[in-house]
C-alpha cells in the first residue's frame, strides 16, 4: 500500500526495539487474551495484585513476573501494584535512571487502573525501617527474608553484533558473497541478506518480482532456524533507494548523493536527538535491560591461535597462556594471531604493542622482531603498530580480559628506572593495586591499573582492588550490571581461586579504605567514548541530567549538558558537536559548518525549547534523574482530579490534606512518603504557614501565599508543601482560560501516527500546572480549538522582510529553503487561507474545530509538524 517506500521491521513481544517502544509512552504492558485465547477478555472489575520488573533508561520495558519473593533481586527495579498502594522496590545495585523511568510506569498504572487515586511508596533494598512502607511491602511477601542473586535468563542475554556478511538470494537459496561491502555490489534485480548477528537486513532491489521477494523472506526465516539464532534476532526489510542510516552504516562505501536517496533518508529533515554517552556506552543503565545499540566494528574470526611475546633486550619471551592479556606499560610486545576466515587459507594478524613508558631500545627491537616474523611468513600477515591507549577494537577483542599494568619487567626498563633513580611502580602479585573497569563490550573492555588512591574512584565505574592476598570489587552506584560481572572476572584473572569481597559504594570496610591510604572525595572522571545513539520520538523527559545530548535540527546542532555532567566533560561540548557534524555529513548530508551551540540544563533558549513540549517547572527541579522524577510524581496533580473540575477538584484537595496531616503527625500511617523527617514536630511557624496556605487553597478570594521552606525539613513535609502549592496554582488561575494538556505528539520527532492514548501522564502532566496560554510547551490542544504561535508576529515579520505567510514548500519540515523566525510547532498557521484549504482540504476554522490529536495526525501527514 505504501508502494514499497518503507522500512519494514519485525518486533517480538518482550524483545521490542527501543524505536518501537518509543511510540508507546510511557510503556507497554500487554494484557491477557487475544487470538490465542479465543479473544477472552480479562476481568477488569476484579483487581489482582501484580509484580512487574522495569528495565530501560529511556524506552521502558515492563514485564509481569510471578508475585513471589524469589522474583526480586538486587540489580533491578520492581513495581508491586496492589489495590490500595503501588510500591516501587529499588534493588541496591539498580541505577538511578532506571529508577526514574519506573516512576513513569507507576504513574501510568495509577491513572489506568486506580483512576488516579492511589498511594505510592518507594522501598529501597537493604533499608529496613520500623513502621514504614518497607514493613508493609515485606508483609505482602510473607515477611522479610533475604533475597537471592539475579538469575540469568533470556532477557539478560546481550545480543552480539558481528561483522556484516553479505548473502545473495537466488531462487530462495543463500550464497555467501566474499567481498568488501560497498553499495555498488547491490544489484537492482536481486535480493540480498546482510547478516550482522543480532540484526538481519533483507535488501530488495527495485526490479525484483513479488515472487522473488516472498522467496527471499522465506529463505531468511529458514536461515534463522538452521543457524539456531535466538528469537530476539531483529529482521528489517529495506527497499532499494529507501535505505536507512543503520543499514548504510554496515557498508564501507555508500555515496551520500546517490540517486533515489533524496527525500527517503530516515531522519533527513526531521529533528534527531542523540545521546552522547559518557564513559562506558551504557553508563547508568543495565545492559541486561535495554542495551544501547552500539555499533560494533568488524572483528577477527574467533577460535584462532594467539601468541604473545614480550621484548627483553635482543630476545623475545613467549607469554604462558595464563598471562595472555597482561601488558606492562613499560614493555613492548609482539602479538601474532593465526585464524581462518571463511573458506580461505590461514590468515595472520601481526602487530607490535608499545607501552607508553617503554624505552626506545625495546621499541626498536619490537619493530625489528615483528618485521622479521612478517618476512618469515612471506609478507602474508597484516602488520600493525599499536601504541598504548590507542588499541583498535580488533586488538582488544583478542584478549578477554586485556589488563594494562604499571611498570615493566624487561631488563632494559628495570635498568632505566634504576639509573634515573625513579620509583619502581611495577605491578606485583602481592602488592596493592587498583584497576578501573569501564567498557564491557568485547571490543572495548580494556582494564587499566590506576594509582591506588580513593580519589580515583568513580560512581559510574567498577574497580578491582588488590591488597596483598585480599581482593575487593568496588561497585559504583551508577555502574552497570555488566561492569559488576566483568569486575569479578578480572579479579579471578588476576588472582585465580582467591575469594573476592564485594562492596557497594557507601558500604566499604575499613580494610578497603586503609589499602587506598584513607578515604577521600572522588568525582566521575571517566573517559568519553564517541558513542552516539539516536533517541526516537524524544521528549523533554529524555534530557537526563547525568548525560550530554546532541540535538540535530538539520539547520543547527545543539550540545545539551545536564547539571550532573562532570565539569571537564562539559569543556568538550564543541569537540563533541563537531565530531557529530562530521559524522552526519558523511551519511545525512549535514553541512560540517552547521551552526553549533552548547546549552546547559536550566538555561535552554527559546529556539532550543521550541523542539519540545517544554515545561519550565522541570528545569528548576534539582537532583539526579530519580529525585527529579520523584518530585514530579509527588508534587503533580492527578489526572482524575484535573478532569473532574477546573480548580483541581476534591482529589487534589484530599491529597494536599493527607500530605499536610503527615507533616503535622509523622506517626500517622495514613499516607507515607519515601523519606521520614528526623524531627517529630515542625514547630509553630511551619504549622501556621501551612494553615495559612490551606486557607488560601479553599478560599479563592484569598491571596495565595507560598509556604516558606526551612532548612532541615523532611522530604515528606516538602511533598505536602508541593501538593498545597499545586492547589494554590490551580485556584489562583481558575479565572484564566485553561489550556488543555499537550498532545502526546507535540514536539516529537518522527512521523509515526498515534492516538492520544499513547501519551505519558507523568511526562506531560506537569505542564498542566501552567494556566498561562503563552507558557512554552502548552500550545498543543487535546480538545480542539486554536492556539496562537509562541513566536510573535512582529518577530516573524522582522526576520522575513515583513512577510508573515509563506508557501507550503518553505514551511514543511523537510524544506530545502526553510523559513526562520516561526513557531515550528504551528507551521500550518503561516499558510495563506487558500493554500491551507488546498493542503488540508478544509478551512482553517474547520481544522481547528477538530480534536487536538486529529489536528496532529493531519499535520504529520502533510509534514507540518
Amino acid at each position: 500500500m505504501l508502494g514499497g517506500r518503507a522500512v519494514q521491521h519485525r518486533e517480538l513481544q518482550g524483545y521490542e526495539s527501543d524505536k518501537f517502544l518509543s511510540y508507546f509512552k510511557p510503556c507497554i504492558i500487554p494484557l491477557e487474551g487475544g487470538f490465542a485465547s479465543g479473544f477472552k477478555t480479562p476481568e477488569e472489575d476484579k483487581f489482582e495484585t501484580r509484580l512487574y520488573i522495569c528495565k530501560g533508561k529511556r524506552a521502558i520495558r515492563v514485564k509481569e513476573v510471578p508475585f513471589a519473593r524469589s522474583s526480586l533481586n538486587h540489580d533491578d527495579v520492581f513495581i508491586l501494584d496492589t489495590e490500595k498502594k503501588i510500591y516501587q522496590f529499588n534493588g541496591a545495585n539498580s541505577n538511578i535512571q532506571e529508577r526514574a523511568k519506573a516512576l513513569e510506569a507507576i504513574q501510568h498504572l495509577k491513572e489506568t487502573y486506580h483512576n488516579g487515586v492511589c498511594d505510592v511508596a518507594i522501598v529501597d533494598d537493604g533499608k529496613l525501617q520500623a513502621e514504614s512502607d518497607s514493613g508493609e511491602f515485606w508483609v505482602l511477601f510473607g515477611g522479610f527474608a533475604p533475597i537471592g542473586k539475579k538469575a540469568i535468563c533470556d532477557d539478560d542475554v546481550v545480543l552480539e553484533t558481528t561483522a556484516p556478511k553479505l548473502y545473495s538470494i537466488n531462487n530462495g537459496q543463500l550464497k555467501l558473497e566474499d567481498t568488501v561491502l560497498t553499495k555498488s555490489i547491490l544489484e537492482n534485480n536481486k535480493c540480498f541478506l546482510v547478516d550482522c548477528g543480532s540484526d538481519l537486513f533483507i535488501w530488495v532491489g527495485r526490479l525484483t518480482q513479488v515472487e522473488e521477494r516472498k522467496a527471499a523472506s522465506a529463505a531468511v526465516e529458514e536461515f534463522i532456524a538452521t543457524q539456531n539464532r535466538p528469537k530476539t534476532t531483529r529482521v528489517t526489510r529495506v527497499i532499494q533507494g529507501y535505505e536507512n542510516h543503520t543499514f548504510k552504516s554496515k557498508f564501507e562505501s555508500w555515496p551520500v548523493n546517490s540517486a533515489g536517496s533524496a527525500g527517503a533518508e530516515e531522519g533527513r529533515g526531521k529533528v534527531a536527538a542523540l545521546l552522547k554517552q559518557q564513559g562506558v556506552d551504557i553508563k547508568g543503565a543495565s545492559k541486561s535491560s535495554a542495551p544501547v545499540d552500539e555499533e560494533v566494528p568488524p572483528l577477527l574470526e574467533g577460535d584462532g591461535k594467539l601468541e604473545v611475546y614480550c621484548v627483553n633486550g635482543s630476545a623475545k619471551t613467549a607469554l604462558p597462556k595464563e598471562e595472555l592479556g597482561k601488558f606492562y606499560s613499560g614493555d613492548c610486545y609482539i602479538v601474532l594471531y593465526t585464524y581462518h576466515s571463511g573458506d580461505k587459507r590461514e590468515e595472520f594478524y601481526l602487530t607490535y604493542w608499545i607501552g607508553k613508558d617503554s624505552i626506545p631500545e625495546d621499541q626498536e627491537m619490537a619493530f625489528q622482531t615483528a618485521n622479521s616474523i612478517w618476512n618469515s611468513l612471506k609478507g602474508r600477515p597484516i602488520l600493525g603498530r599499536i601504541y598504548q591507549g590507542k588499541e583498535p577494537p580488533q586488538f582488544i577483542a583478542l584478549f578477554q580480559p586485556m589488563v594494562i599494568l604499571k611498570g615493566g619487567i624487561s631488563s632494559g626498563y628495570q635498568k632505566f628506572v634504576e639509573e634515573k633513580g625513579l620509583k619502581d611502580e611495577t605491578y606485583s602479585g602481592d602488592g596493592i593495586a587498583l584497576f578501573r573497569i569501564s567498557g564491557t563490550s568485547i571490543h572495548n573492555n580494556k582494564v587499566l591499573q590506576v594509582d591506588a588512591v580513593s580519589s580515583n574512584l568513580s560512581p559510574t565505574d567498577c574497580f578491582v582492588l588488590q591488597s596483598g592476598n585480599s581482593m575487593f570489587t568496588w561497585i559504583g552506584n551508577a555502574s552497570s550490571y555488566e561492569q559488576q560481572q566483568w569486575a569479578a572476572k578480572v579479579a579471578e584473572f588476576l588472582k585465580p581461586g582467591v575469594a573476592v569481597k564485594h562492596c557497594k559504594e557507601g558500604t566499604e570496610s575499613s580494610a578497603f579504605w586503609f589499602a587506598l591510604g584513607g578515604k577521600q572525595n572522588y568525582t566521575s572522571r571517566n573517559a568519553t567514548h564517541d558513542v552516539v545513539t539516536e533517541i526516537f520520538n524524544f521528549s523533554q523527559d529524555d534530557l537526563l541530567t547525568e548525560d550530554m545530548m546532541v540535538l540535530d535540527t538539520h539547520g543547527e546542532v545543539f550540545v545539551w549538558m545536564g547539571q550532573c555532567v562532570d565539569a571537564k566533560e562539559k569543556q568538550k561540548a564543541f569537540e563533541i558537536g563537531q565530531k557529530y557534524a562530521e559524522h552526519a555529513a558523511a551519511f545525512e548530508s549535514l553541512s560540517p559548518d552547521v551552526p553549533l551551540y552548547k546549552v546547559v540544563e536550566g538555561n535552554e533558549p527559546c529556539f532550543f525549547r521550541t523542539y519540545f513540549s517544554w515545561d519550565n517547572t522541570r528545569s528548576v527541579i534539582h537532583g539526579n534523574s530519580f529525585q527529579k522524577k520523584l518530585s514530579l510524581l509527588f508534587g503533580m496533580r492527578s489526572e482524575s482530579g484535573s478532569k473532574s473540575s477546573g480548580d483541581g477538584g476534591p482529589t487534589q484537595r484530599a491529597s494536599a490534606l493527607a500530605a499536610l496531616s503527615s507533616a503535622f503527625n509523622p506517626s500517622s500511617q495514613k499516607n507515607k512518603g519515601n523519606d521520614r523527617p528526623k524531627s517529630s514536630d515542625g514547630g509553630p511557624t511551619q504549622r501556621a504557614s501551612a494553615m495559612a496556605a490551606l486557607t488560601s487553597a479553599f478560599n479563592p478570594s484569598a491571596k495565595p501565599k507560598s509556604p516558606p521552606q526551612r532548612a532541615g525539613q523532611g522530604s515528606q513535609r516538602a511533598a505536602a508543601v508541593a501538593a498545597l502549592s499545586n492547589v494554590l496554582t490551580a485556584e489562583g488561575s481558575s479565572q484564566s482560560p485553561r489550556i488543555g494538556r499537550s498532545s502526546p505528539m507535540a514536539g516529537d520527532a518522527d512521523t509515526a501516527e498515534l492516538t492520544p492514548s499513547a501519551a505519558s501522564p507523568l511526562s506531560e502532566g506537569a505542564s498542566e500546572f501552567s494556566a498561562d496560554k503563552d507558557a512554552p510547551g502548552d500550545g498543543a490542544l487535546s480538545e480542539g480549538g486554536r492556539t496562537e504561535p509562541d513566536v510573535s508576529v512582529e518577530q516573524t515579520a522582522n526576520e522575513n522582510g515583513g512577510e508573515t505567510t509563506f508557501s507550503y514548500d518553505r514551511l514543511i519540515s523537510k524544506s530545502t529553503n526553510p523559513v526562520r523566525g516561526i513557531d515550528y510547532k504551528r507551521r500550518e498557521t503561516y499558510l495563506s487561507d487558500s493554500e491551507f484549504q488546498t493542503v488540508f482540504g478544509i478551512t482553517k476554522e474547520e481544522f481547528y474545530q477538530q480534536p487536538g490529536w486529529k489536528q496532529e495526525l493531519q499535520k504529520r501527514k502533510h509534514d507540518l509538524f
